[in-house]
């Protein structure tokens, strides 16, 4: 896994992380059916069809926030940080990882671009929280992270064996 050049070293080790989650991803995901991504198994957990759009999403808004202008296909279920909708059949696993593929290089050239102005940059994140582009980034990369790891333990209540890592 070669990171390559970063403008400001702050980003080097959370580009590491954000490739290791590029193959996670697509492991946790391995043999999935949409059918069973919608499985809460009577509890009010997040499935993992919610989970899988989420880091989509996710991304996605990343991205924005870096400066590259995509949309992804489930944006009206997810924008805004969205919560699971009860009653909603979220798209297939399929169309979630076409989104993933589609802005995971561009996010990953912008998160390596990204400049030390723009990351110590503050913002409001909500009213009376203001927190750095930096943080947020950070943040966002350790949910990754989190996220991968539920859809990892739905895979062994679903029946599925364990996500593979290489």
């Amino acid at each position: 896994m070669q990171v390559g050049s970063v403008n400001d070293q702050r980003m080097f080790s959370l580009v590491v992380l954000y490739d290791m989650h590029t193959t996670f991803f697509k492991n946790v995901l391995d043999g999935i059916s949409d059918k069973d991504a919608h499985q809460r198994l009577d509890t009010k957990a997040n499935h993992v069809a919610w989970l899988t759009g989420s880091l989509v999403e996710q991304r996605y808004e990343l991205a924005g926030m870096l400066g590259v202008s995509k949309m992804s296909s489930a944006n009206d279920l997810f924008k805004d940080n969205q919560g699971i909708k009860d009653g909603v059949t979220y798209p297939s696993l399929d169309t979630f990882r076409k989104d993933w593929d589609a802005i995971t290089p561009e996010l990953r050239a912008a998160l390596c671009e990204v400049t030390t102005e723009k990351l110590d940059e503050q913002f409001e994140m909500m009213p009376g929280m203001n927190m750095s582009h930096y943080d947020l980034v950070t943040f966002i990369i350790y949910r990754e992270a989190n996220c991968i790891g539920q859809i990892a333990l739905w895979r062994r209540l679903l029946g599925y064996g364990a996500m593979k890592y290489m």
